[in-house]
Parts: C-alpha cells; sequence; structure tokens
C-alpha cells in the first residue's frame, strides 16, 4: 500500500483540488479549498421516496430537530453500529458531488481518514457507458484508476467506493434476479458487479458512499444502507457568506445583491441551492456593469431570462456578432428547447448522442451548443470518449422547455402541445391552452411539471414577452381554477405562478375573506399559508382570527416557522391536530419564542409530547 499510495493520492489530488463555476476555460479555475461552503449535512430516517417536485422540497423544508453531521465523519459510528453503506440525498445542485469531492481531496492531501487506504470515486454518468462489457471488480479498478495496476487484490485493506449520481444510472440494478458473486477477480455485467458490491457479497469489508437526489433513493433495498443523510444547501447566513466571498473585492457590490435577494422571498428560497446563488451572482453582477439604474430581476422568470440573454450576450463576443446580426439564435434557442423539454417529461437530466439524434439534433451542433452556452449546457467526455451532456442545472432545463412550449403554441406547433396534453389540440386561445398546461400540471403527483409551468406564466407577461398581449385571461383563470379534486399542497403551485406573472392581488382578496369573517376551506389556508410565509416575519399569528375547519387549521399551523408568537385560545383539537401542531413545533422554527395555549384540550399524551418538545435541545420558547 505504501508504494503505490502516494501516486495514486497526487492523481486524485490533481482531479479534485480546483473547480470550475460555469465556463471550464484555462483560468478559470478556482481552488475547492479556498471556495468551499461547509454544506448543511443532516441524518435522515428513512431512503422512502419524497413524491413532490426539488423545488418544493426546498420551499417547504422544515428544519427538523435534525443531528447535523460533519463532512468528515460521515463513516464514524454514532451509535455504536459499525457503517459500511452510506447514502446521501440531497435536490439537483445542492452540492453532493461537491461534498465527496471535499472529502477526497482532504484525504489525498492527508488532512483526514487516514484509516481508509484508497478511495475510488465514480459516477455514473461515466458507469452508464460500461453497461454492455463485461468486468471483474478488480479489472474495472485497474481500468479507471492507472496507479493500482500493480496491486493485485485489496482484500485486507480499508477501500471506500463513492458512487455519485444514482438518480443518473440507467442500470437496472436488479438486486433479486442478479446471480452472486463472491470473487473480485471473476468477470460479469456491470450490473451484477454493482448489485453484489453494494448487496455485501463482494469486498464485505469495503465502505460505499452513494449519492442520490431524492426520487430515486429507493433504488437501494434499506436493508443495504446503514446511513442516510441529506445535504440540505446553504443556510441563511451561508447565503449571505456566498456572496461576501464571491464579491471580496467589492463589498458595496456584495451588499446590493444580498439586500436585493432578501426582499425577493422566491429567489430568497432558491438561493438554499448553491447552483441557483452562482446563477444570481452571475445575472446580477453583468446587470449592476451594464445599467447603473433601473430594477433587478424579482422573480425566477425574470433572473434566467436575464441568464439566457448574458449567455447570447458572451456567443456574440466570442463570435464577434451582435445580437442582430445573428440569425442562430432563435435556432440555437428552439433546439435546446426541445430537447430540454422531451427530457423533461422522460425525467432524465443526462443525455447521450442517441437522446439527441431522437430530438433531431445533429451532434456537431449539440458540440457546438456547448461551446456557446457553456453555463446553460455542457458536453464531458466519459469513458471510452463518449459524450455526455446535461443542463447545467434542472431549473434551466425547466426554463428552456417552456421557453420552447411558448414558441410552439406562437408558431402553431399542434402536433407537440397535442402529444404534451394527450388530447386534441384545437388551436385556442392562450388563455384557454395556459388553463389546460396547468392542469396538466396539477395532476401529476409529483408536481415534475410545477417550476417548467411557473416559467411557462412568468413568459407570458408583456414585459417578458413582448410577442403577446392580453394577459388577463390567464390571471383570471388561475384565479378561478376549481381546484375540489386537487389536494391544497399540489395547488399552491397556482399562487407562484401569480407571482412569476407580478400578480399579487390573491393577497388583497384572501385580506377581504379574512375581514369578511366567512369561513375558509382548506384551500384558503393554503393561499393563506403562502401569502404569510411570502411576507415578512409575523409578530404574531392568532388562531382566533382564522374562521376555519380543523384541516385548515392543519394547514395554518405551517407558519409556526413564520412567527415570533403563536396563540391558541380555548379551542378544542382533536388527536389528529395536536400531533400536526407538534409536528410543526418540532421542525425546529427559526423564530418562535412565545407560545400560548390558554383553555385548550391538552390531554395527557399531548402534555407529555410538549413537556418532551420543551427539554429538547433545539427549543427557543420562552
Amino acid at each position: 500500500v505504501g508504494q503505490y499510495q502516494p501516486d495514486f493520492k497526487a492523481s486524485l489530488k490533481k482531479k479534485f483540488q480546483s473547480l470550475s463555476e460555469g465556463i471550464s476555460e484555462p483560468g478559470n479555475q478556482t481552488s475547492l479549498n479556498q471556495i468551499y461552503p461547509e454544506l448543511h449535512i443532516t441524518e435522515e430516517l428513512t431512503t422512502e421516496v419524497k413524491q413532490e417536485h426539488e423545488v418544493r422540497r426546498i420551499e417547504t423544508a422544515s428544519r427538523k430537530q435534525e443531528t447535523a453531521i460533519r463532512r468528515e465523519d460521515i463513516f464514524k459510528p454514532g451509535r455504536g453500529q459499525p457503517i459500511r453503506t452510506v447514502m446521501t440525498m440531497g435536490v439537483a445542485g445542492i452540492g453532493k458531488t461537491l461534498l465527496t469531492q471535499k472529502f477526497t481531496l482532504d484525504w489525498a492531501e492527508g488532512k483526514t481518514n487516514q484509516n481508509i487506504d484508497f478511495i475510488f470515486p465514480f459516477t455514473f454518468r461515466e458507469l452508464n457507458n460500461l453497461e454492455e462489457e463485461k468486468f471483474s471488480l478488480l479489472g474495472l479498478i485497474h481500468k479507471l484508476f492507472s496507479k493500482t495496476k500493480e496491486i493485485s487484490s485489496f482484500e485486507g485493506l480499508q477501500v471506500l467506493f463513492i458512487f455519485v449520481g444514482l438518480d443518473e444510472s440507467r442500470l437496472p440494478l436488479d438486486f433479486e434476479n442478479n446471480k452472486i458473486l463472491t470473487d473480485a477477480t471473476e468477470s460479469s455485467s456491470l450490473d451484477v458487479l454493482l448489485t453484489n458490491l453494494i448487496g455485501g457479497k463482494l469486498l464485505p469489508s469495503a465502505l460505499l458512499w452513494i449519492t442520490t437526489r431524492p426520487a430515486a433513493a429507493n433504488q437501494i433495498p434499506a436493508d443495504f444502507v446503514d446511513l442516510v443523510t441529506e445535504v440540505r444547501g446553504f443556510t441563511d447566513p451561508q447565503k449571505e457568506e456566498y456572496f461576501r466571498k464571491r464579491f471580496r473585492d467589492d463589498e458595496e457590490k456584495a451588499s446590493r445583491i444580498i439586500s436585493h435577494i432578501q426582499k425577493s422571498k422566491t429567489l430568497h428560497i432558491m438561493c438554499h441551492i448553491p447552483v441557483f446563488c452562482w446563477i444570481t451572482a452571475e445575472v446580477l453582477e453583468e446587470m449592476m456593469k451594464t445599467r447603473e439604474e433601473g430594477e433587478l430581476p424579482k422573480t425566477l422568470t425574470e433572473m434566467y431570462i436575464e441568464f439566457l440573454l448574458f449567455q447570447l450576450t458572451i456567443k456574440e463576443e466570442k463570435y464577434r456578432r451582435k445580437p442582430e446580426e445573428d440569425p442562430e439564435n432563435r435556432k440555437l434557442i428552439e433546439t435546446l428547447g426541445s430537447l430540454a423539454f422531451d427530457q423533461l417529461q422522460e425525467g432524465n437530466l443526462i443525455f447521450y448522442d442517441k437522446d439527441l439524434k431522437r430530438c433531431g439534433i445533429d451532434i456537431k451542433d449539440a458540440a457546438l451548443f456547448s461551446e456557446v452556452v457553456t453555463e446553460m449546457f455542457k458536453e464531458k467526455k466519459g469513458l471510452g470518449n463518449i459524450s455526455i451532456y446535461s443542463f447545467v442545472h434542472l431549473s434551466i432545463q425547466e426554463f428552456l422547455a417552456a421557453v420552447y412550449m411558448l414558441h410552439c403554441f406562437t408558431s402553431r406547433r399542434s402536433e407537440v402541445i397535442k402529444t404534451f396534453l394527450g388530447e386534441e389540440y384545437d388551436e385556442t386561445s392562450l388563455d384557454e391552452f395556459m388553463k389546460k398546461v396547468m392542469y396538466k400540471s396539477l395532476s401529476s403527483k409529483n408536481g415534475h411539471l410545477d417550476l417548467f409551468v411557473r416559467f411557462l406564466h412568468g413568459l407570458t407577461v408583456e414585459s417578458n414577452q413582448r410577442l403577446l398581449e392580453d394577459l388577463l385571461g390567464i390571471i383570471t383563470n388561475l384565479k378561478e381554477m376549481n381546484t375540489d379534486r386537487i389536494s391544497p399542497d399540489r395547488s399552491i403551485n397556482i399562487f407562484y405562478c401569480l407571482v412569476e406573472m407580478n400578480d399579487v392581488s390573491f393577497y388583497q382578496e384572501i385580506q377581504r375573506l379574512l375581514d369578511s369573517g366567512k369561513q375558509l376551506s382548506v384551500t384558503d389556508c393554503s393561499a393563506l399559508t403562502f401569502m404569510l410565509q411570502m411576507s415578512e416575519v409575523l409578530d404574531e399569528l392568532d388562531l382566533e382570527k382564522y374562521n376555519t375547519s380543523e384541516s385548515g387549521r392543519q394547514k395554518i399551523f405551517n407558519i409556526l416557522k413564520f412567527c415570533f408568537k403563536f396563540r391558541l385560545y380555548s379551542c378544542s383539537l382533536s388527536e389528529t391536530s395536536w400531533t400536526s401542531l407538534f409536528s410543526a413545533l418540532k421542525s425546529n422554527p427559526t423564530h418562535l419564542t412565545g407560545l400560548e395555549l390558554r383553555d385548550s384540550n391538552l390531554g395527557d399524551s399531548a402534555v407529555k409530547e410538549l413537556c418532551g418538545f420543551l427539554q429538547t435541545q433545539g427549543c427557543k420558547l420562552q
């Protein structure tokens, strides 16, 4: 080991010591140690799939009473049990890959986890390309890590295998039917190799670390996972720290950007995702350079439109053309949009040559796209020089898909729309079309079209899309939509769509409803919840002011984390409602210091649960 380890560590250090945000060009590399933010990693109880769109997961994320884990301690047994396999979940762009890279770099530099002899980082993007080939475990290691070719066995050594991006795997991972494999020198398909390695039949002494987006976590049987963690991205102070580090030479610019983001709740929420912080920094810095005065983007749609325009500006500067002299821009956006839309429907974030060909994209074009809009679309060479394509972030794919869908509507491409909506399309008006698309997105169980449909509504705003007029119909549709058969949690996206259209008149409507004293429906309570969480922190939330049913009250409990004081007087609540209330309390509300439950019917079990909560470390109640 001592003979081969130094060269091996040096090769990993070279690979992971620097990274590039955006354009991957010489001179644009940043030291990982210099910019790496400490990500918030928490222990989870289950790998159960959460059926919701990732952005909604961030918007509704409650900081539960969680055990935070330090990066370097991820394989150290906290409960006396040995840990072999760790699964780390997190939404797209939250920093999972960066986390494994920093862990590997710290090991390669001799800083942490020196009890590990070798770390072998793999990505499913690369492994997908080896699906048709046969390997032994030893052969696979030798192929991908040439510095280990002289090592004939890893038995008796402490080895860590890292598998990044389970959600991008196109391998079947058939744990039930694959044959058993125990010999590290016996060749088999990659699928058999991985299922036996993960299942502990092959090299049982090895440690494994698998990263994935939440929706794909259940591909690995829970019995094979010893610890589930989740990367939660940036906390509020870390968002500010990111911009201060990014603009360390211009404190005034950093302060202006931070102040602007804090004023827009939508942008502030999205900044939990490190990649979104980077997009925001790119856009706002460019706008401040070119426009001394004037409005900065307040909505997601405005931010992404500016990001696209910025990309095209870089392209034009590179090729010394002016925008109006470049007829390729429309074709570029249309082609990328078509790919984004098709792959979004299939749930793919990465694509190969065959996927592009199916969309009618010439491979030469794809290489050109990754050259001219490097910060939106990228091409990487995998094993065997195979091209792997992806958008820089899922939200960029959703934005371009929305641009393409609106283009299909304005250019009357009824076939595309008919296929998407799954019904006869009679070239209806814009408001009818938007109504159908909205119903389609609301009927999705996991909300995979939520952000796409938000962007679509944002793009119809006159200032964002000059080609379209008379948007009143769309706003009216959203407000009058029949959501009786749609869960209130799903229909909340309607309010986000209204925000993207800069229409917040529903705030006044909810206020009028409150003033009238009429009973609020569960959907009204969802709207009220949305309205309160998008506003500043409340001094006090008094449940007596809101005339609603018990299920409506349970919705309002979600606002606990956005207020300083909560009052619940003379309420007769069922056991379910008490459970909902305590669940909201345990979500570690950031601001709540006062709780009044005067004349409320707490039973014995509720009193015990409340007293238990008061003794927890994170309780801030005074």
